[in-house]
């Protein structure tokens, strides 16, 4: 594949029943404000759906804001079917309302980080412009 040319290409997603996308519009804005290409899914997304759209979009990361509790089922299924269909290489990190206990077994399962609700845009933009697109391995 070698080193994508262009703006770092970001899915935004709102996975399963979470009715509230106000967090993630906002990280949308600022990741677009940033410069990156932002796709944003929509809310009512199943991992499936958001699996896809990350890959016919060539994304380098996804992006999953989950409010709903749900956080360690629908991380865990979004990162099989990425192995699954041999994207692993797309990176998976996420915010919302996960308990701090929740957030070392979700990094071991795949993902690369989580921000919790005191998380700055900022902080978030920064650290997806420093991994989202890792050197590509010879």
């Amino acid at each position: 594949m070698g080193v994508a040319a262009g703006p770092i290409r970001v899915v935004v997603a709102k996975p399963g029943l979470d009715g509230h996308d106000r967090g993630a519009k906002v990280i949308a804005r600022a990741l677009r404000d940033a410069g990156m290409e932002v796709i944003y899914t929509g809310l009512h997304q199943t991992p499936e759906q958001i699996v896809d759209t990350a890959i016919q979009e060539d994304a380098d990361a996804i992006g999953l804001s989950i409010l709903s509790g749900a956080h360690n089922t629908l991380f865990a299924a979004v990162i099989d079917l990425l192995q699954e269909r041999d994207a692993a290489d797309i990176l998976v990190f996420g915010g919302g309302i996960i308990p701090e206990a929740d957030i070392r077994p979700l990094k071991e399962k795949g993902v690369a980080a989580i921000f919790t609700p005191g998380a700055t845009t900022t902080s978030i933009v920064e650290w997806v412009r420093e991994n989202a697109r890792q050197p590509a391995e010879a």
